[in-house]
């Protein structure tokens, strides 16, 4: 047994989020480690049963009286209010609904004309230029939507690419290529301090680290929740609106569902008060309370017990990478400061797709990212030590 080995034990024996990987469905110890939840995350024990139920008996024997007698119509702000701790946020911010994208055009959007109400200069969006393509992609939208200019800045730029021509700004929490953790307090202290306003994309960081939009005061934010919040894969978005300004959220999506009064029928719209105005149209319910069952694996656990086991995995990963791989075949572009890192490594790799193929046939489950990147997830509620330290073997044998 390899000191690596023994230390992996050590680690493993201590670890008070252990007992969690019980409530995933994941393979026994000769089996798959998976370290893509930042992709896509496991399956929670309790979502089987809790699907079952909506499909045969809220769905199959209650038909249309489950949209009251069952919770349906209020599980939009009722799960959001579930998420909003693992992201710092009181309850009543956050409603549950629609993709990311879709969500993304919301904030965005609604962003730019809170900022044009009082400053109707205010004609230009800044947007992460490292950000996921698509949200590139609704950015541009946006912009010609409400007459503004996109300016793509690297995060690090912000501060001195904002002016009194600037609306909204579009930021990654942590860039999905490389893992890099973007200082959201700091950002969001800059973009205010210029009279615009922060939307902030979660999607790599809700479930895995602090967040603090509250705290920060942050206006709007957005995020997936197949990820690290294990709903599944297409489980609905979120969307979060600071408490102070959702009487005056203008979403570019008004529908029924957002209405005041969603069966008077009007013609006129009248938005609904609070969360409520982040709805849209029905809410996918079959997905929805999956997500809701898949949630109660957070039962008891702080994001902070969280965040300390990722940099726990994160870094023995780098421990193993660099005691097993030969020097040269791969490069750390994730940064190595603990404040800098969210919860996955990327190794920059010449031949990456090839290998990563190699990796999982041998039971090591990342992912590729054109070119050149190895990514590898790492999900504190059923990642191991020990499995980090065969992910990292298996990489040095497949590249000695």
């Amino acid at each position: 047994m390899s000191e690596l080995t023994r230390k992996a034990e050590k680690l493993d024996a201590g670890d008070e989020l252990a007992a969690k990987r019980a409530e995933f469905v994941l393979d026994g110890p000769e089996g798959a480690v998976y370290l893509d939840g930042n992709s896509l995350g496991a399956l929670p024990v309790a979502v089987p049963g809790r699907v079952a139920d909506v499909v045969g008996r809220e769905w199959g024997e209650m038909r249309i009286r489950s949209w009251t007698e069952s919770g349906w119509w209020t599980a939009p702000e009722r799960i959001g209010d579930r998420i909003a701790p693992l992201v710092g946020a009181a309850a009543g911010q956050i409603v549950v609904g629609d993709s990311t994208s879709v969500n993304v055009f919301k904030a965005l959007v609604g962003a730019v004309r809170l900022a044009q109400e009082t400053g109707p200069g205010r004609d230009e969006i800044l947007v992460d230029a490292t950000t996921f393509p698509t949200d590139g992609y609704i950015a541009g939208s946006a912009a010609r939507m409400t007459g503004c200019t996109l300016r793509p800045v690297e995060p690090s730029e912000v501060p001195g690419a904002l002016g009194e021509r600037t609306a909204a700004v579009l930021l990654n929490h942590v860039d999905y290529r490389t893992g890099r953790l973007h200082d959201l307090p700091a950002l969001t202290a800059a973009v205010h301090a210029a009279g615009a306003y922060a939307v902030w994309d979660l999607c790599h960081s809700a479930g895995a680290l602090p967040v603090g939009l509250d705290a920060h005061g942050v206006d709007l934010a957005v995020g997936c929740t197949y990820k690290y919040l294990n709903g599944g894969p297409g489980s609905p978005a979120y969307l979060y609106v600071r408490a102070d300004l959702q009487n005056r959220f203008d979403s570019p999506l008004p529908g029924w569902n957002s209405h005041a009064e969603p069966f008077g029928m009007r013609s006129e719209y009248a938005p609904a008060e609070g969360a409520v105005r982040g709805r849209v149209g029905t809410p996918d319910i079959l997905s929805m309370l999956a997500l809701e069952a898949a949630l109660e694996v957070w039962d008891g656990v702080t994001v902070d017990a969280v965040r300390a086991k990722s940099l726990a995995l994160t870094d023995f990963f780098l421990e193993c990478v660099g005691e097993y791989v030969p020097e040269g075949r791969v490069e750390c572009l994730t940064p190595l400061p603990h404040a800098e890192r969210g919860s996955q490594i990327a190794l920059r790799c010449a031949d990456a797709g090839p290998v990563m193929g190699r990796l999982i046939e041998r039971g090591v489950v990342g992912d590729f990212r054109h070119p050149d990147v190895l990514r590898f997830g790492f999900t504190p509620l059923y990642v191991g030590f020990a499995d980090v330290e065969r992910a990292a073997r298996v990489l040095a044998e497949e590249l000695g």
